[in-house]
């Protein structure tokens, strides 16, 4: 359950961006919804030109060119050490290729395994590399955490240079330059890269004052991209040019490896997007370091044999569609804990662990798990050796990183940013986690999960013009999202299966205007709205081209009841989370959720009738009319299934509920309401 927030818009300012740049007023007033309203705004963002700050500003990058440059022409051995991710992946490509193709140094690449080693540095990578004769190891999208490794390389008589994206925590390390634009030190005027974009700007200042730019894009944008877009920075500044320049290459590629992995993932014919590169391209990427080792991903980026690439793109296919029936059981996993203890998902934040949870796909399952139920949640895989591996992602406005600093103490090592985060620890002290970074947000009011509507639309102005004016916005990922539009009081006339009934088509009208829109990854049975419902809808638009016929799709992000408030209900929620895991409540939050005999009678009237429900209790609050509150209705539900009224499943996907036959009870012999009536 979401909040919607329908964005501002100054119809005045968009009108008067129209007059004075000529732009379709539509495009105009999406401009001004995303704040890019002054002329060099506007300018930057639909521009195609090449935009980007000298390399230099960043701090340290003249002591990594000096080092670097040294390295190539003594001829020593370097090796790129890079991460398993897509970013890491590309950066390592990136920096492997320009190095080796364009300037011929000695060099040699270094991807971790995930499973054997982890993130980042370690010492018995640093002994491999050391007995391999390497005299300076370049970092990429790793490193800056890695303090004791890179010391005891020096004792080695290895330098090392960082190149790193992610927060530093605490002292850097003691390499000859550590070049991260997140260093409070650092007066660079961009702080948003990736790793591979940091990458891109080494290469840049290694090219020096004369670097031609549009040579480096052509060459390296398309690897950039998929980097960039892998690892959900925002598409802004100098990120959205070297997006819109590798959009433009991946689609016209002259690279081996990336037209293999189109054709393997059936995009050769279509035209290439943020999107299918974020949904189709980055998976498979990742899916080598998920489940084996990164090197086949870097090296089909690298290779210019066709029957390598054609062989390779094959297999990371097959490994992508491996993770998915990983990434299943480990959420049908999940479904069983949470059918079993319920209250597993009431903290503020979720942690959830397993023995066997393959490493590699629990930041997936994270990310699954948090849009279940708009919190942030951590996934913590238990080897056999006991050790532990998590992974979170988090909601916007809350800092899980923050929280996860917070419980440095009971970790063997962590780190990540505001939005995702990866921790160790021993499996002993997994519950102390919960506990202790729960506590850490029991005095913090968290941040709702938020849909955020650009703005309403009329049913009756929806046609492919709209379509066309928002082609300029794009790309489209962070910070500059796929427009969301808000159709309000619609009322449902009908409901169709598609796809084998995976997915539903909605037809819906209001007053004489009549729309159909999409409903993907929804089934009859897992769908509370039915025929006859009045509903607000969150929409995407796109072009659907079909048998040469252009036509309007419409595909549902969100929806929700037209008189559904939904905030209250997740307040109301919130505090009933707050007494199921015994924080303490004021007087007035228990007054808030503790329900009347009417209110119960109300309930279970309605179930008697319906002999049960089976649409979760968002829906049940609607069918309710809205008398009882969410909190109130939890409770009511605990208490009728405590005094052996309903049989109530509980689960990820379901939330079903049946009648028990029973004799009469007592609601005063519920725990629950004994114990919400003793708060004083």
């Amino acid at each position: 359950m979401k909040v919607w927030s329908v964005k501002k818009l100054n119809k005045e300012r968009a009108l008067a961006i129209s007059k004075q740049y000529d732009l379709p007023v539509f495009l105009s007033m999406m401009l001004d919804i995303r704040g890019i309203i002054t002329q060099d705004e506007i300018r930057d963002f639909l521009s195609n030109e090449s935009n980007f700050s000298d390399p230099f500003l960043m701090k340290d990058m003249d002591k990594a060119v000096n080092r670097i440059t040294s390295a190539i022409e003594n001829g020593e051995k370097i090796c790129v050490y890079g991460d398993y991710d897509a970013d890491g992946v590309t950066s390592t490509s990136l920096l492997f290729s320009y190095l080796y193709d364009n300037v011929g140094a000695d060099v040699i690449f270094y991807i971790p395994s995930r499973s054997g080693e982890g993130y980042g540095m370690n010492n018995n990578a640093v002994d491999k590399l050391h007995n391999q004769g390497v005299n300076l190891i370049i970092t990429v999208d790793n490193g800056i955490s890695s303090r004791e490794v890179i010391s005891y390389a020096n004792t080695l008589g290895i330098d090392t240079v960082v190149t790193d994206h992610h927060m530093p925590s605490g002292e850097l390390p003691p390499a000859v330059a550590v070049v991260d634009a997140q260093r409070e030190d650092d007066q660079s005027p961009y702080k948003d890269f990736s790793g591979v974009g940091i990458a891109f700007k080494l290469v840049m200042a290694i090219e020096g004052e004369y670097a031609d730019i549009e040579n480096l894009l052509e060459n390296f944008s398309d690897i950039a991209t998929l980097g960039t877009i892998g690892d959900i920075v925002p598409l802004r500044g100098e990120n959205r040019t070297l997006v819109k320049q590798g959009l433009m290459h991946i689609q016209n590629s002259d690279r081996i490896g990336i037209n293999a992995m189109k054709e393997e993932a059936g995009l050769n014919d279509k035209k290439i997007t943020a999107g299918n590169v974020s949904f189709t391209l980055v998976p498979r990427i990742n899916a080598g370091g998920r489940l084996g080792l990164s090197d086949k991903s870097v090296e089909l980026l690298l290779t210019d044999n066709y029957e390598k690439a054609v062989s390779i793109a094959d297999e990371l296919g097959a490994d992508n569609r491996e993770r998915q029936g990983i990434e299943k059981q480990i959420l049908d996993s999940i479904n069983q804990s949470v059918s079993k203890t319920p209250n597993i998902v009431n903290d503020k934040i979720i942690v959830l662990a397993g023995e066997g949870w393959h490493q590699g796909v629990i930041g997936i399952v994270a990310s699954r798990i948090k849009e279940i139920y708009d919190k942030p949640t951590i996934i913590i895989g238990i080897d056999s050796d006991g050790t532990a591996k998590g992974s979170g992602r988090s909601v916007e406005g809350f800092s899980l990183c923050d929280a996860v600093f917070a419980c440095s103490d009971v970790l063997t090592n962590y780190g990540g940013h505001p939005m995702a985060v990866g921790i160790g620890l021993k499996k002993e002290n997994i519950p102390l986690f919960r506990k202790r970074i729960n506590e850490y947000c029991e005095s913090i009011t968290m941040p709702y999960n938020r849909i955020d509507i650009d703005c309403k639309l009329n049913p009756a102005q929806l046609d492919l013009s709209l379509v066309e004016s928002l082609s300029y916005l794009e790309p489209y990922g962070a910070c500059n999202p796929s427009p969301v539009f808000g159709l309000y009081n619609l009322k449902i006339s009908k409901i169709q299966p598609l796809g084998g009934g995976k997915h539903l088509r909605l037809s819906l009208f209001r007053q004489n205007t009549y729309v159909n829109a999409m409903y993907f990854n929804h089934t009859v049975e897992d769908c509370c709205y039915r025929v006859g419902d009045t509903v607000d809808l969150a929409v995407s638009l796109d072009k659907n081209v079909y048998n040469g016929q252009e036509n309007l799709s419409i595909i549902i992000k969100s929806i929700k009841y037209s008189q559904s408030d939904n905030e209250a209900l997740i307040d109301s929620q919130r505090i009933f989370e707050k007494f199921a895991t015994k924080q303490k409540l004021t007087y007035s939050e228990a007054q808030s959720i503790l329900p009347s005999r009417d209110d119960f009678a109300l309930v279970y009237r309605f179930l008697k009738s319906n002999n049960g429900f089976i649409y979760g209790e968002y829906a049940l609050t609607h069918f309710l009319n809205y008398k009882v509150s969410m909190g109130k209705l939890k409770i009511i539900l605990y208490a009728m299934k405590e005094l052996g009224l309903i049989f109530w499943e509980q689960g990820l996907y379901t939330s079903k509920i049946q009648m028990v036959p029973s004799g009469k009870v007592n609601l005063d012999d519920s725990v629950f309401i004994k114990k919400l009536k003793e708060v004083q």
